[in-house]
């Protein structure tokens, strides 16, 4: 189950539908990208009750009390939970990825910095990129 349909949720659904789960996306408001995606919408706020038979749950809301009220939810049905804005109330993190055909790369912070990793991975997508095309990378020094 993931709350919210922005673009941070959108790296999480495509990781989770990448890895073959069967995801539902709760949020009033969804990126026209979801509707593209293979999932289950509901366009409505997230409760606590959606995550009854949910086996990973990821809050991805930009309410902070919304994201928390899930954590705390979610913990108490026994659900592994991430979230979004609170690297602490996490119970497991994703790393920032950067996949090319079979290869693929992953950069984690451990929570404390996921702006530098996602930074990281950009620059990795471009040298991957480069590489794949023959093109000199830039040293940025």
């Amino acid at each position: 189950m993931v709350a919210g349909a922005g673009r941070v949720a959108l790296r999480k659904v495509r990781g989770l539908l990448d890895a073959g789960a069967r995801v539902t996306v709760i949020a009033p408001e969804v990126l026209p990208e979801f509707e593209k995606l293979s999932v289950t919408l509901v366009r409505r706020k997230a409760r606590a009750r959606d995550l009854d038979g949910a086996f990973l749950a990821f809050a991805a809301t930009d309410d902070r009390r919304a994201n928390h009220a899930l954590a705390r939810a979610a913990r108490k049905r026994g659900i592994l939970a991430n979230i979004a804005d609170s690297p602490a109330e996490c119970d497991f993190l994703t790393p920032a990825r950067a996949t090319r055909g079979n290869l693929q790369i992953a950069v984690s912070t451990g929570g404390e910095s996921p702006r530098l990793a996602a930074e990281l991975r950009r620059k990795l997508e471009s040298m991957l990129d480069a590489a794949a095309t023959g093109k000199r990378v830039s040293d940025d020094r």
